[in-house]
C-alpha cells in the first residue's frame, strides 16, 4: 500500500499523453493534480489557487518553461518548482535555479523521486507559511505595545 501524501500539485507540460500518465500516476497516490498545457495558462492558473508544488516542462510552445518560471515566481516569490525536460544541459538547470527553481528532473521522471520531491516541496511551504505567522503575530503583538 502506497502511503498517501496530501500535496496540491500543478503539473505543466505540453506533451498531453504524459501529463495525462503523470497525472493519473500522482492522483492514485493521493495527491490534488491540475494540469496546465500551456505556461500562459500555468501563470494564470496561480492566480486561482495555492499549489505545494508546480512541476514546468522546460520546453513548450509559446512562452517556455524558464519564461514560465520568471512568470510565476514574480507573482508567488515563495512557490516550490521543479522543471522538467527530455533534454537538459548544464547551462539550463544552472540558468532555471538562479531563476528559483528548486529542482531540476529529467524525463522519464522516476515517480518514486518525483514524490520524494513533492513530499519536500510540501514540508518547505508549510514552514514557510509557519514563520509567516509566526512574524505576523508578532508584528500585531508589537503594534499593540504601542
Amino acid at each position: 500500500m502506497v502511503e498517501e501524501l496530501q500535496a496540491k500539485v500543478l503539473l505543466v507540460d505540453d506533451e498531453e499523453d504524459f501529463l495525462t500518465m503523470l497525472s493519473e500516476r500522482l492522483k492514485v497516490r493521493g495527491l490534488m493534480v491540475t494540469t496546465v498545457t500551456r505556461g500562459e495558462d500555468a501563470v494564470d492558473e496561480i492566480d486561482n489557487q495555492k499549489f505545494d508544488l508546480i512541476v514546468l516542462d522546460l520546453s513548450m510552445p509559446g512562452i517556455d518553461g524558464l519564461e514560465t518560471l520568471k512568470r510565476i515566481k514574480a507573482k508567488q516569490p515563495d512557490a516550490e518548482i521543479i522543471m522538467l525536460t527530455g533534454q537538459g544541459t548544464i547551462k539550463t538547470s544552472m540558468e532555471a535555479m538562479k531563476l528559483g527553481a528548486e529542482d531540476f528532473m529529467e524525463k522519464p521522471v522516476d515517480i518514486a523521486q518525483l514524490m520524494d520531491r513533492i513530499s519536500d516541496a510540501k514540508d518547505n511551504r508549510m514552514l514557510a507559511m509557519k514563520n509567516k505567522s509566526s512574524k505576523d503575530i508578532e508584528k500585531i503583538l508589537l503594534s499593540k505595545d504601542r
